[in-house]
């Protein structure tokens, strides 16, 4: 793979990682404080435009402590 694209991918996905990030921490400041220290089931779902692609990955957040 060239360096161009390279680079446009990991900005891509640097980009996803700070936005999805605040975008949890957000959510769970908002949510109700019944989920402080609980094990909470993420999922990120991720397509490419032009493909068939459907990538998905899952795991477990700790909710922050109270």
């Amino acid at each position: 793979m060239d360096d161009e694209f390279n680079m446009s991918m990991r900005k891509f996905l640097k980009q996803v990682g700070v936005t999805s990030q605040q975008a949890i921490e957000t959510a769970l400041r908002d949510a109700s404080s019944d989920l402080a220290g609980k094990q909470l089931r993420a999922r990120m779902v991720l397509t490419l435009e032009g493909t068939d692609m459907h990538h998905v990955v899952e795991g477990t957040i700790t909710g922050p402590k109270a």
